[in-house]
């Protein structure tokens, strides 16, 4: 079993940069496809990010692109999205999620085996 825990959301201006964390206990992390998610309020969730296992791939949502950069550190046991150039629309509770399939049926299904409690972020303008 692996228990996820985010950290690092919090209040910023429009324009401004935040990295969140995603610590992972258990043994499965590495072997564990991983991504962020985060549902804005009165909105579905939506995949923000997905991060392979050993790190080499990665697939972002177009709204993000160039922006966010999603990264592990298998030895840590650590996700992270950094996010720069925020805007309003990036305002969610941002959630990391570990799943043992592939990262193609987590962005078509949102499945994860395992699922963090979120950490909010506010963008204000």
């Amino acid at each position: 079993q692996v228990q996820l825990a985010e950290s690092g959301g919090g209040l910023v201006q429009a324009g401004g940069s935040l990295r969140l964390s995603c610590a992972a206990s258990g043994r499965t992390f590495s072997t564990s496809v991983m991504a962020w998610f985060r549902q804005a309020p009165g909105k579905a969730r939506e995949i923000v990010a997905t991060i392979s296992r050993a790190g080499g791939t990665t697939y972002y949502v177009d709204s993000v692109k160039d922006r966010f950069t999603i990264s592990r550190d298998n030895a840590k046991n650590t996700l992270y999205l950094q996010m720069n150039s925020l805007t309003t629309e990036d305002t969610a509770v941002y959630y990391c999620a570990a799943a043992q399939g592939t990262a193609q049926t987590m962005r078509l299904t949102s499945h994860g085996d395992y699922w963090g409690k979120g950490t909010l972020v506010t963008v204000s303008s």
